[in-house]
């Protein structure tokens, strides 16, 4: 209970940060923290000259769930449905299928529509996403009438593909992804930029691994993670860039209710590598509070982009409703701007989940058999599993050290018969 109630008190400082003395209204005048961090990081980070200079911004914008809510530090973590726009090799390693729904309420009049889905057969991961932001676009006359009116959009759909390599009991793996990305923005026809309207394309590349390292508790999932993406690569849209990044993530969960992760994230502009904007970080944290109900936070430090987020989701059975909220260095505080609602539904794990149980079960007879004295029904029960799941590294060990008695009970024998 004391590890608990540190968990709870970090948070609550972590939050209180983010608020003014002066409260709510010191948010919307501008005075307390939030304008002092403001004036902190253009002062120590800088104002980037380099910014604005890449096409398709709507690549950049979060579409919702854990991702969002630890602030996009999310590479190495990519344990949701939400991994598909931060590390693709994170449907290999994903335990349940997922189909989510969000919606973002950005800034102003935007809105950001967004669904993702993911799945995994054996080692393979695979998943497909679409996200869709537009904003209403009024065109006026020369005499400030107006004229005629729509929507300025972009889309962007995702298809996903990863394969996790060298998975066992002991080592999970190494996990490939690679997304493949179909970009649109629409402009209206009556507007000036009508012609902009155009297609794109990218792809991106990540890999995945975890390992144990300083765990603090009992589990088989690996507390440490690491991570290293390359995320929209693809060809010029009208002579402008794509947002290309480079990202080194680590994650670590130093005790089972606390998750921390952060990403070094390395922009670049392939038309000029002198154009690329500023490097930033991000650092994330979950906690959760209790089995169905966690929290979520974040902040990112990034020259003219830094934001603070903030989330929570309730999981039941087969649903889970997340809630996000950021705030960054473009807008002030308030109830409906930044928010992210979302919608994951559980679509189970295919049968992994009792299918590891059975190999478990099966395993802890072969151990029981062995202590008796029966090696060879314990080596039977040891096969049986090892037929379920040919990656039981324990059941392969037990296979071996069993056969290496045998040899040496088969020495012994030997030094009987030998005549002098």
């Amino acid at each position: 209970m004391r590890g608990m109630f540190g968990v709870l008190i970090g948070i609550f400082l972590f939050l209180a940060l983010g608020v003014p003395q002066g409260g709510l209204q010191a948010w919307e005048t501008g005075e307390g923290f939030y304008d002092s961090f403001a004036d902190f990081l253009n002062g120590a980070y800088g104002v980037d000259e380099n910014a604005g200079l890449t096409a398709l911004p709507v690549l950049n914008i979060p579409m919702g769930g854990k991702a969002e809510a630890m602030a996009g530090a999310f590479a190495a973590v990519a344990d949701d449905v939400s991994f598909i726009e931060w590390n693709p090799a994170g449907s290999a390693m994903l335990e349940t299928a997922s189909l989510a729904f969000f919606h973002n309420n950005w800034i102003a009049d935007t809105k950001i529509e967004a669904a993702a889905f993911s799945n995994k057969l054996g080692n393979v991961g695979f998943g497909a996403a679409a996200k869709w932001l537009y904003t209403p676009f009024t065109e006026y006359s020369e005499w400030g009438v107006r004229s005629s009116k729509g929507y300025y959009s972009e889309a962007v759909g995702t298809l996903n593909l990863s394969y996790n390599f060298f998975p066992g009991y002991y080592f999970p793996g190494f996990a490939l992804g690679v997304n493949v990305k179909g970009g649109l923005r629409v402009m209206p026809d009556f507007a000036e930029y009508a012609s902009e309207t155009t297609g794109a394309f990218a792809v991106d590349v990540g890999v995945l691994t975890r390992i144990n390292l300083f765990k603090f508790y009992d589990s088989r999932d690996k507390n440490m993670s690491f991570a290293l993406v390359l995320r929209n690569f693809g060809p010029l849209v009208m002579d402008d860039p794509l947002p290309a990044v480079a990202v080194a993530g680590l994650a670590y969960k130093p005790f089972r209710p606390l998750s921390l992760s952060c990403d070094l994230s390395f922009p670049m502009n392939l038309t000029d590598m002198s154009l690329s904007e500023k490097p930033y970080f991000a650092f994330g944290l979950a906690v959760a509070i209790t089995s169905f109900f966690s929290m979520r936070g974040g902040f990112m430090i990034r020259a003219g982009g830094s934001r603070w987020t903030i989330g929570s989701a309730v999981e039941m059975n087969t649903i889970a409703i997340e809630v996000n909220y950021s705030l960054d260095l473009l807008t002030q505080f308030q109830s409906l701007n930044r928010v992210t609602v979302g919608v994951r539904f559980n679509l189970g794990d295919g049968g992994r989940g009792e299918k590891n149980k059975l190999v478990d079960a099966l395993y802890l007879q072969g151990i029981e058999s062995y202590s008796n004295g029966d090696a060879d029904a314990a080596a039977d029960l040891f096969n049986k599993a090892l037929d379920i799941n040919p990656l039981f590294d324990p059941a392969l060990s037990a296979l071996r050290a069993i056969s290496a008695e045998d040899d040496t009970n088969s020495r012994i024998e030997g030094f009987g018969n030998y005549e002098y």
